[in-house]
């Protein structure tokens, strides 16, 4: 899949929360290389951060959660953040699945 998919509503959420709905666009999905830069990129912020996709919410912090999505291509996953740098920190994830993870 080459495209990627975003709505977001940060706007209209309360000042501390963020959330984004993108599209996981790499071929592989969710494995763990994408699992590691999620991970590596939330723990940069002091936000809480949660990634949501078929019905289950994980912590984005964690690389075991996140790959307990098990989201493949062409899944839809929630970015949903909270704290004082929570739209940073939903911005620069959601770059990640925008870039497809460096991966075709």
């Amino acid at each position: 899949m080459t495209e990627t998919s975003e709505t977001t509503d940060c706007e209209a959420a309360p000042a501390d929360e963020c959330v984004r709905q993108v599209l996981v666009a790499n071929q592989l999905g969710l494995h763990a290389r994408p699992a590691s830069q999620i991970a590596r990129e939330a723990q940069a912020f002091a936000a809480s951060i949660s990634l949501s996709g078929a019905g289950q919410t994980v912590d984005a912090k964690s690389i075991l959660d996140v790959l307990t999505l098990a989201a493949g291509p062409g899944s839809s996953i929630e970015i949903r953040a909270s704290g004082g740098d929570a739209e940073a920190a939903v911005e620069k994830i959601a770059q990640l699945f925008a870039s497809r993870f460096g991966e075709k």
